[in-house]
C-alpha cells in the first residue's frame, strides 16, 4: 500500500537475495539475508497514467531498494517492502506552487527602523572631526 489511493499488488515486485557483508560469523557465510526489491515503474498495470508519468519523472524507470540491515532475511523483507512504498510516496506527493506575496507594512517599518538604529549606532563609532 501505497498513499492513499494507489495499491502494488506483491506479485509485481521482483525480489533478489544474496549474502550480506560485515560480521557474523558462521551464520553470514552460509545465509542470503540481503534483500533487494525492484519495482518497474513504467510497466505497473497498477498505476494511473499520470502516477505512472510523475513517478518516472522524479525516480526513473525502474525503484530499486537494497536492505542488509538485519541478520534475518524476513526482517530485511519486511524493511525493504517499507523503504520502497516511502520512496514511491515521497515521489507521488503533489508539491504546491508557492503563491508570491508581499511584505506587510509593519515588517517595511520594522526593517526600516532597524536600519536606521543600525546606522545611528554606528555612526556613533565614528571619529569625531576636530574642526
Amino acid at each position: 500500500r501505497v498513499g492513499d489511493r494507489v495499491t502494488i499488488p506483491v506479485g509485481e515486485l521482483q525480489w533478489r537475495f544474496s549474502r550480506s557483508g560485515g560480521p557474523g560469523g558462521q551464520h553470514a557465510n552460509t545465509s542470503d539475508t540481503r534483500v533487494e526489491v525492484r519495482f518497474d515503474v513504467a510497466g505497473s498495470p497498477s498505476l494511473a497514467e499520470a502516477d505512472r508519468a510523475r513517478l518516472r519523472a522524479r525516480l526513473g524507470d525502474e525503484v530499486r531498494v537494497s536492505v542488509a540491515d538485519s541478520r534475518s532475511q524476513a526482517r530485511n523483507r519486511e524493511l525493504a517492502l517499507e523503504r520502497l512504498a516511502e520512496r514511491l510516496a515521497d515521489g507521488l506527493t503533489v508539491t504546491r506552487s508557492r503563491r508570491p506575496t508581499r511584505p506587510s507594512r509593519s515588517s517595511v517599518e520594522r526593517r526600516l527602523k532597524a536600519k536606521r538604529q543600525r546606522s545611528e549606532r554606528k555612526a556613533t563609532r565614528r571619529r569625531v572631526d576636530p574642526d
